[in-house]
């Protein structure tokens, strides 16, 4: 079978679970069940093309099917943000601060952490990606460590309040800030074109890519920049998902069996969407609403990660 005709039944079966979730029991109150649906499977496509897209650039920059852009930080960081509003202002702050205010706050201070972190690793030349790497995972425990720490002195009450911003969930979704989210995502994907052709090369490496003529640190610190915006608006938006775009980043690369990111990309966004839509359908119908979609996504990318582990140390 070949790509395009994967990619097909992959939109097929994407647009059909997308009918599903919206037509499913719909009753006859339509006009109260079908906005609230319809806001509903656009926050979900919407974190899954982000997720899918940020991470598949993510590991081809750094040459690794293992990573994901968590591992710079962010995710910690925004559960630091939200414990620390809860710790110093109380959980009625949350309540009564905005989703507005909340969503651009997360958004601001994660793409300033990015921000200054590229800046400070790429001053000096001859600092890598793999350095940033190692400066991120060692600033995301940083971030755990003091998120757990004020999570334990904290009232158990407000604890519970926390927990509900800590994962994702996409039964509150703010109809403007979502609107705002799809406007940054058609700016940053004009923006991104610029950068397209140059994902093949650099999948061969840094030494490959410089050889051909590409300008790594140009192009990679921009790349970086869009994932950091990418990753700052899904997590702000809905919450974290850690292991979604590790799940549907290799799954991918094992259906397409391709080099060529046009092809990769678009169909980690349909495999993407799958699972997202296909989850949130699991936790709704299945679990009826006692868990939420990133504790199944966690579950099953937990494994799969496991397994990539073990797959590579027999290899």
């Amino acid at each position: 079978m070949n790509i395009k005709a994967k990619l097909s039944i992959l939109a097929v079966a994407a647009l059909a679970l997308i009918a599903t979730f919206i037509f499913i029991k719909l009753g006859t109150n339509w006009g109260y069940a079908l906005p609230r649906r319809g806001i509903k499977i656009l926050a979900i496509v919407l974190t899954a093309i982000t997720i899918a897209f940020s991470t598949m650039v993510f590991q081809t920059i750094t040459n690794n099917r293992i990573l994901t852009p968590s591992i710079l930080g962010l995710d910690s960081l925004y559960g630091l943000i939200q414990t620390v509003v809860i710790f110093g202002f109380g959980s009625t702050t949350i309540s009564m601060m905005s989703k507005n205010v909340n969503f651009v706050l997360c958004v601001i201070v994660m793409v300033l952490f990015a921000g200054v972190l590229y800046k400070i690793i790429f001053k000096r030349d001859g600092q890598n990606i793999y350095f940033l790497l190692l400066v991120g995972i060692i600033f995301g425990t940083l971030f755990q460590s003091f998120s757990s720490f004020m999570q334990v002195l904290i009232d158990p009450n407000e604890y519970l309040r926390l927990q509900d911003k800590l994962f994702a969930s996409f039964n509150n979704v703010n109809k403007d800030l979502l609107y705002i989210s799809i406007i940054a995502l058609i700016f940053i994907g004009v923006y991104f074109m610029k950068f397209a052709k140059y994902l093949d090369v650099l999948s061969l490496g840094k030494e490959q890519a410089v050889n051909l003529g590409v300008d790594y640190d140009y192009v990679v610190k921009r790349l970086l920049i869009i994932i950091a915006i990418l990753v700052s608006i899904s997590t702000a938006l809905v919450g974290p998902i850690t292991f979604l775009g590790l799940l549907v980043t290799n799954v991918t690369h094992q259906l397409i069996g391709t080099y060529k990111h046009k092809y990769l990309i678009l169909g980690s966004m349909l495999i993407s969407i799958i699972a997202l839509v296909g989850g949130q359908l699991i936790v709704e119908r299945v679990f009826t609403f006692t868990t939420t979609i990133s504790v199944v996504i966690n579950l099953v990318g937990g494994l799969y990660f496991i397994y990539l582990l073990l797959k590579g140390n027999k290899s």
